[in-house]
């Protein structure tokens, strides 16, 4: 599904040129739930932005389910977020001004589906959720774990191929992380394809396999097996 060939990235300043991702060659099939780990700068992030089309590359190639996307213009590569991609973040990225009904059903709006079509799949993500009690409620009325939902609610809302998340689990306690794992996990169970960048070794586990990155490339890999909650 996911394939990177020599990919880098590189940053460039006036004064210095920093590399966050080296000759990274990867391959995730379809249906894979991938954590990413390794220490704070070493590419982590930047690998989700670039899958993502939210950076570009400075060379090599990029496929998805077989397409090169590397080259894709600006309105190419909205295209592509919105019918492949949904994206979960340590800090939520809710809006504030809406409530977690019109959250969630956003992602439905841009696709320009229907309204009739989306208050019965919004309806059955928030039941699924178990977050349809809060439908009218703004996301600063919502404990850490209850904003996470909606994100991952809008994040999946549209059925998407692949989830990025980027440390779904860093401004949540334990008991909220695992939560959102188990969500995650479902989601998998279900045919999702995930790519997760975490710190946890814990959570890192919660996936069949574990990519090490450091200084910008692969290190190690690591099968997890099935896991088991």
């Amino acid at each position: 599904m996911i394939k990177t060939e020599n990919l880098n990235k590189t940053f460039q300043t006036e004064d210095l040129e920093t590399t966050a991702l080296c000759d990274l060659n990867m391959d995730i099939q379809a249906g894979e739930f991938v954590s990413v780990m390794g220490p704070s700068g070493c590419g982590k992030s930047t690998l989700l932005n670039v899958l993502g089309l939210l950076d570009d590359i400075s060379s090599g190639a990029y496929y998805f389910l077989g397409t090169d996307v590397t080259g894709y213009n600006e309105r190419q590569r909205a295209e592509f977020r919105k019918s492949n991609l949904g994206f979960v973040f340590q800090s939520f990225n809710l809006i504030d001004e809406l409530t977690v009904y019109e959250n969630i059903e956003l992602p439905l709006i841009y696709l320009k589906v229907a309204s009739t079509e989306r208050k019965p799949r919004v309806e059955a993500m928030l039941e699924r959720m178990e977050i349809a009690h809060r439908r009218n409620h703004y996301p600063r009325q919502l404990s850490g774990g209850q904003q996470q939902r909606v994100a991952v609610s809008r994040a999946t809302i549209t059925n998407p191929k692949v989830v990025l998340a980027d440390e779904p689990t860093g401004n949540l306690d334990s008991t909220q992380g695992k939560e959102v794992m188990e969500l995650l996990h479902q989601l998998n169970e279900q045919g999702t394809t995930i790519v997760m960048v975490t710190h946890s070794p814990t959570y890192a586990k919660w996936g069949n396999r574990t990519i090490q990155l450091f200084d910008g490339k692969i290190v190690k890999e690591k099968n997890n097996g099935k896991f088991h909650a």
